[in-house]
């Protein structure tokens, strides 16, 4: 458990656009900045997961992840692949194997205790209906039940339950760093919140802005119940901030602007930092 006084990264969820928390982690290295505590939910657990395994070499070992091949090794299934996935699975499109072989090949830890920064991902138990939060035991199992996104990941069973993805039950944890003690908090987010919602226009958008509304809600109302005494700084992604919807977390096999994604979030992150000090 955190200490009071002590610093927190909160990484949130976003599949693809993750890539601005890598460009958003180079702004707070260079910056100085340096967690004693590490929470995260889906792409952002893998990320924070990085993170705590290894500050000083975090970021180097992302942009590795975060390569274009890597990106494509994990979702790059051709469309025969995934459509035999889903045949055999009856529930997904992508096997988690390339994902499980590439933390395995790159995290440079494999248990909760060898973190060099206290770190904890969260899941959503199947058959709990609840959040589940990691905090001890094998890293790579749990990090995978965070990242579990429905219809495209498999579940992650896990000393007999069963997990999806952190996502939908903590898109953005603040409030798991707050109850841990963190009293400086450094929040990485993929942008969705800098973009207003609007009413749907079409058939595919209801439900796309539904999920979003139950996505950020948790987020603003413990961002709303801060208690008094923290510093809270949410880092810009740099992104467009209209209104609507956005399409990107459809396009989640398109690898070409991972880099764009995280140069924006580094130059915008790297402008907020200069600005605090």
């Amino acid at each position: 458990m955190a200490e009071s006084g002590k610093t927190a990264f909160v990484l949130g969820g976003g599949g693809v656009l993750g890539a601005h928390e890598v460009g958003m982690l180079r702004a707070l290295e260079e910056a100085g900045v340096r967690p004693d505590l590490v929470v995260g939910t889906s792409i952002g657990a893998l990320n924070g997961a990085f993170v705590a395994a290894e500050p000083d070499t975090a970021v180097g070992r992302l942009a590795g992840l975060w390569s274009d091949d890597a990106a494509r090794e994990v979702f790059g299934a051709r469309v025969w692949e995934r459509l035999w996935t889903l045949a055999r699975s009856g529930t997904h499109l992508h096997s988690a194997e390339p994902l499980l072989r590439m933390m395995d090949q790159l995290l440079p830890a494999r248990t909760f205790t060898e973190m060099a920064v206290p770190f904890q991902c969260v899941a959503a138990g199947i058959e709990t209906a609840m959040a589940h939060w990691f905090s001890d035991g094998p890293v790579i199992p749990a990090v995978l039940a965070s990242c579990a996104a429905p219809g495209l990941l498999p579940p992650v069973r896990i000393d007999g339950r069963h997990y999806f993805d952190g996502g939908l039950v903590h898109s953005i944890p603040v409030g798991r760093a707050v109850a841990l003690g963190a009293t400086t908090i450094y929040v990485l987010q993929v942008g969705r919140i800098e973009r207003a919602l609007a009413p749907p226009r079409r058939p595919w958008e209801v439900g796309m802005v539904a999920f979003e509304i139950a996505r950020r809600h948790r987020f603003f109302e413990e961002m709303a119940a801060l208690p008094d005494g923290l510093t809270v700084h949410v880092l810009p992604a740099g992104g467009e901030r209209k209104a609507g919807v956005d399409y990107s977390q459809l396009r989640y096999r398109n690898a070409s602007g991972i880099t764009a994604h995280i140069e924006r979030a580094y130059e915008a992150s790297m402008k907020y930092l200069k600005e605090q000090a």
